[in-house]
Formats: structure tokens, sequence, C-alpha cells
């Protein structure tokens, strides 16, 4: 008779949840499918573009290459998860739709969990630094210099 593995206990966006899923599943898949978190997106299912880029214990990792079970025992943010008080939006999400840093809107979910990442770290980042950091995220659209504008106008609001 096979034993029944443990459930793995994630912290999602403040909620705890224990899950039957299997530990190899990817962390996208059981937040898309599992907790219906469908902010996260998939794209190119090997961590190359960033677009599902969520934050683990407040570090950037791709989801989907992440196993389900590097996140047993440990919190998960994912953009549904940045909102503010009374429903407002993070500084950096504001920024971006102020400075209209996106086109399609696909890669920013990663982008922004991936800039909320840096300027927790580095509340004043160089727009050098900022490309750097964002280095890994790829935008169909090309609106990186946008990107950084919004980055960096994030970080001005953030720091006052």
């Amino acid at each position: 008779m096979a034993e029944t593995a443990r459930p793995i206990v994630i912290r999602v966006n403040g909620t705890e949840h224990s899950l039957g899923a299997e530990r190899s599943r990817s962390l996208l898949s059981v937040l898309r499918t599992e907790l219906g978190l469908t902010g996260t997106k998939y794209g190119c299912g090997s961590g190359e573009c960033g677009a599902c880029t969520v934050l683990l214990d407040g570090q950037p990792v791709r989801a989907c290459t992440t196993p389900v079970s590097h996140a047993d025992g440990r919190s998960v943010t994912t953009i549904e998860g940045l909102e503010g008080k009374g429903g407002s939006l993070h500084p950096v999400q504001q920024a971006f739709l102020d400075v209209q840093a996106f086109q399609c809107g696909y890669c920013t979910p990663g982008m922004i969990m991936e800039a909320v990442a840096l300027l927790r770290k580095d509340p004043n980042p160089t727009a050098l630094t900022i490309r750097e950091k964002m280095a890994g995220h790829l935008c169909r659209c090309g609106t990186y210099s946008r990107i950084v504008r919004a980055i960096q106008a994030a970080a001005a609001k953030m720091r006052k």
C-alpha cells in the first residue's frame, strides 16, 4: 500500500494553504489551478522570460521552474498579494500605470514582482541597477525605457 505524502503547507498572500499536490509540480501550476491565482503568468515554461515571477520569502523566483515542494513551510507573494488597504494599488503597480510602462501587459506581473523585491532591497536604485535586475524579464512590446521610469517613480514615491 502506497504511503500518502504529507500535505504541502504554504502561506500565499497571507493565507495558509494545505495542499495535496504532487511535490514535483511547479509552483506556478499550483498557484493557477489549485488556488485560482491567475495573475502570475505562464510564459516560456523554462524560467527565461520572467512572466511567472513571484516572491518566495521575499525573494523573486520563477514559479514555472520552482517545484511546489520548495515552497513548503514558506511564504509566497503573488501579484494579487500586493493589494494595499482598501484595494489600493502598490506604488509599483500605480507607477506602471502612470508611466504607461506596458502595452499588452502579459509580462507586467512578473516585472512588478521583481521590481518590488528590488525596491525592498535598494530603495534608491540607479537606472543601471534597474536594467540589470530587470534583464531577465522579456517584454515583447519593448517598453523597457518606460519600465525603468516606472520603477524610478515608484522608488521616489516609496521613499517619501
